[in-house]
């Protein structure tokens, strides 16, 4: 890829005398003797490294007075070059950046009413909500709602697109993924017991993930008990990373579920009592039905 095609595209023509270039152009489309411009009228306005790397296609739209727009087709390109949009997008205000109505990667950023086509980096599509001057972001932040072209892909080895984060090519695998970024891959492995989940891009709990040939391994304690399989969730409907248990005989002891899939039997020290409501160790007189427990050691298991 050019460096000057990608500079000047990135940062359009702010970077190479912003005013020369608009003014010029809107000469050029202005002037009648110009209907058919010259070669040297075009590059007059561009930086010359720009216009010597570039092949370019010069089009004039025909309409009426002010409709008419200049518009450049760039070819032998690889990467990160933008084109003056045609005629057939009208920039909403004169400075600013707005999403095509039909391609969620694809936007416009208009400068001095001008407006410049772009796209956001493969795997990336762009948020016109984002106050960022960089507005391009993963899908799962984004709601693209009728914008569901996008462009075609740019796989590499474990990307399926050059950015974002991708699950396991082996549909067994389900704790494990990629983020990839400009094409590279950096594998990532869950939490124990939690699936990777392409909606959200985070990994989540595997009923929530709903992915299929998994598998879940189940694991049991000596005495019977096993993590519930909503044990992740409080009896308020909220996420809990390791949620606790109270053991059904022994006052003083209660379980804890790892990540909510991996049981260890856990003690509260003399004197106190597993609180299941509280869920922490207290004393015995708040707890119902454990309020005798230190009393009468004859009773404990």
């Amino acid at each position: 890829m050019s460096e000057d095609c990608f500079s000047f595209s990135r940062r359009g023509p702010a970077a190479h005398s912003r005013s020369a270039y608009t003014s010029g152009l809107r000469k050029i489309i202005s002037s009648p003797q110009n209907r058919k411009p010259k070669r040297d009228a075009y590059e007059k306005f561009m930086p010359a490294s720009f216009a010597d790397r570039l092949r370019k296609r010069r089009v004039i739209e025909e309409g009426a007075g002010v409709n008419r727009r200049l518009r450049f087709i760039m070819v032998n390109c690889t990467k990160h070059c933008y084109v003056i949009a045609d005629a057939a997008y009208s920039c909403p205000k004169e400075d600013g950046q707005y999403e095509d109505p039909k391609q969620c990667d694809k936007f416009y950023e208009c400068i001095d009413g001008l407006p410049i086509e772009k796209y956001c980096p493969d795997g990336l599509v762009f948020d016109p909500l984002n106050r960022k001057i960089n507005k391009c972001d993963h899908v799962f932040n984004v709601d693209c709602g009728d914008r569901l072209e996008l462009q075609p892909p740019q796989p590499t080895k474990k990307c399926p697109r050059k950015n974002g984060f991708f699950a396991h090519p082996d549909p067994a695998v389900c704790n494990i993924f990629y983020n990839c970024i400009d094409g590279e891959a950096i594998e990532i492995t869950c939490t124990t017991g939690l699936h990777f989940d392409e909606y959200s891009g985070t990994c989540v709990w595997p009923d929530s993930a709903g992915r299929k040939g998994c598998g879940v391994v189940g694991k049991t304690l000596s005495d019977g008990f096993e993590c519930p399989k909503d044990a992740g969730v409080d009896s308020r409907g909220l996420a809990v990373d390791h949620p606790k248990f109270a053991h059904p005989e022994d006052c003083q002891k209660f379980y804890v579920c790892l990540n909510g899939v991996t049981p260890r039997e856990q003690g509260c020290s003399d004197g106190t009592v597993y609180n299941e409501v509280q869920q922490r160790c207290d004393a015995p007189e708040n707890v119902p039905g454990c309020e005798d427990w230190y009393k009468d050691d004859d009773k404990k298991p």
